[in-house]
């Protein structure tokens, strides 16, 4: 059964642009949205986490949760996903160094 998706993208390869707007629309830059099936869904998942690069990606999708999506990253970004207790929550990571005690 199909579901829609939401992907954002920051600073990805041209060819994985390429990849994500055959299957969906971008309506702002970086944005893609689409209804495709779990498989497709997954298949250009595992293609933007291999070519991220130095760039991010993130996607989200409906899922059989307490919230009812999932989230999933790629890339290194300010902000990561914490799982507590089956609940996906977003923690910002410091850009302060610590100090030296």
């Amino acid at each position: 059964m199909a579901s829609m998706i939401v992907i954002s993208t920051t600073a990805v390869p041209d060819h994985v642009r390429g990849a994500l707007s055959r299957w969906l629309i971008e309506p702002t830059a970086g944005l893609y949205v689409g209804t495709v099936s779990a498989r497709v869904r997954d298949e250009l998942w595992n293609a933007v986490a291999a070519s991220v690069a130095d760039g991010a990606a993130v996607c989200i999708h409906p899922a059989d949760t307490e919230q009812g999506f999932n989230i999933r990253t790629a890339g290194e970004r300010r902000r990561h996903v914490l799982d507590y207790d089956g609940l996906q929550l977003i923690a910002l990571k410091s850009q302060q160094p610590q100090e030296a005690s």
